[in-house]
């Protein structure tokens, strides 16, 4: 007889190299930046400055991570049309770390975001289930994605 994590780790491949479709858009606003900035201590005036920051960027911008940060939120709206249906014995996910991450272009402050996600691949890992999506975050008005990152999360089953 199938464990719950070997049933579920069937349910799951079978949606692995599927688009789970584009979530809702979030906007970025400089309170957001500026609390994540006095948070990480990260006062680089790209971000808490807007007019030394007009001649480069157009004003400022997003951290990097503030925006890698929001890829809770931004999924969390991501509504999948494949989606594997309900999992038996699940106990817990886990945020187990990321693969891959590259900040491709910047978020301007007042823009907004949102993400879409792929499924990379799924792994039975004993009594887990490993899953790790591609993300990509784009940011309203720009050509190039904000972020695209492998994000591997672990689901635990009893």
């Amino acid at each position: 007889m199938a464990t719950n994590a070997e049933n579920a780790y069937e349910k799951l491949k079978a949606t692995e190299g599927t688009d789970e479709g584009t979530g809702e858009w979030f906007e970025v606003t400089q309170d957001q930046v500026d609390q994540f900035a006095d948070i990480t201590h990260d006062h680089q005036f790209i971000h808490v400055d807007p007019e030394r920051a007009q001649p480069i960027f157009g004003g400022t911008i997003a951290h990097g991570f503030l925006t890698l940060s929001m890829l809770t939120h931004l999924a969390s709206t991501i509504r999948p049309s494949n989606a594997p249906g309900p999992l038996e014995g699940i106990t817990m996910g886990m945020n187990y770390g990321f693969d891959k991450v590259r900040f491709v272009s910047p978020v301007k402050v007042g823009s907004k975001i949102r993400a879409s996600s792929t499924v990379k691949s799924v792994e039975l890992k004993g009594s887990s289930v490993e899953v790790t999506k591609t993300y990509t975050v784009e940011a309203e008005g720009s050509e190039k994605p904000a972020l695209v990152a492998d994000w591997i999360t672990r689901l635990f089953f009893s």
